[in-house]
């Protein structure tokens, strides 16, 4: 699902690492990347992670609550 299509992003991220920009310094930026994307899961891990962040989100009061935002102001639900 989310594994192939982020290689080219880390492909693209990795060709700017050695960019002067700040937001490409420290040893840990590289790393939170590949963290993000969760690129050590096998596809059935990142299945179910997804499956959990998806169902967390349903039941959470924030994403309620932010639903009734976006409904207010902008007629999206």
């Amino acid at each position: 699902a989310a594994l192939p299509p982020s290689r080219p992003c880390q492909s693209r991220f990795l060709l700017r690492a050695g960019s002067q920009l700040p937001c490409f310094h420290g040893s840990s930026t590289i790393r939170n990347l590949k963290e993000r994307f969760h690129m050590n899961m096998t596809e059935e891990q990142l299945q179910l992670l997804v499956e959990q962040m998806v169902d967390g989100s349903m039941r959470s009061i924030t994403t309620k609550l932010y639903d009734g935002f976006q409904y207010l102001t902008n007629g999206i639900m």
